[in-house]
């Protein structure tokens, strides 16, 4: 039995020589933002535990930003909050996959 029931980890890597990667193109403001978005929802609870952390190189910069959401084992990249807000609601909160976004 997993710790969570939910654990999202969200692609922060920035490269020393300047090549593409998720951290040029806003995951740290964006795992921030779904980490204070669960926190003030008040989806995290002792009946459902969501844990939000950030990880380096998850090894898709081509279809970057990512996430990956377990134990799903579930892939998305976004553009905006928007986009994080549907996967909060929609995977998070309503276990339902958000196919449009998924990698």
């Amino acid at each position: 039995m997993s710790h969570f029931d939910k654990h999202v980890f969200f692609c922060t890597n920035q490269r020393e020589d300047g090549s593409d990667c998720c951290g040029n193109h806003g995951a740290q403001a964006a795992r921030d933002y779904v980490k204070n978005k669960v926190k003030e929802l008040g989806i995290s609870n002792r009946e459902n535990s969501i844990r939000i952390n950030s990880a380096g190189c998850l090894d898709r910069c081509d279809e970057g930003p990512v996430l990956v959401i377990y134990p799903e084992g579930i892939w998305y990249t976004f553009i905006d909050e928007s986009d994080l807000d549907e996967i909060i609601e929609e995977h998070l909160k309503n276990g339902r996959i958000v196919e449009r976004l998924k990698v």
